[in-house]
């Protein structure tokens, strides 16, 4: 009546590098396409912060526009409007604006 169910025979044993190969790809991966281009912009932005100086504009996270009056090591002056200048952190700036840009917008 009832037929009797036997266990499949067992597998052979499976290579483990092949195994671990599509881990290693999918790094791989992230690596080229996430990680590396992610480091690379990183290192222009400290390079660009560095080389922040008195007259560059530039635009900050926060949105704000200005003109650097005064720079120390991790503080600068950034005049925001006429004879109004506020401290802002230099990791802050986001964007270097080529010179001109704020009278252009004026």
């Amino acid at each position: 009546m009832i037929s009797n169910a036997y266990a499949a025979p067992a597998a052979g044993a499976q290579d483990p590098i092949m195994g671990l190969l599509p881990f290693v790809v999918i790094f791989v991966l992230f690596y080229f396409m996430l990680i590396r281009p992610q480091m690379k912009r990183a290192k222009e932005q400290k390079k660009m912060i560095e080389a922040l100086q008195k007259g560059d504009e530039v635009i900050t996270t926060g949105g704000v526009l200005g003109k650097i009056t005064k720079v120390s090591d991790q503080y600068m002056s950034l005049e925001i409007a006429d004879n109004v200048v506020i401290q802002v952190q230099k990791a802050t700036v986001q964007t270097l604006l080529p010179k001109g840009t704020m009278k252009s917008n004026a």
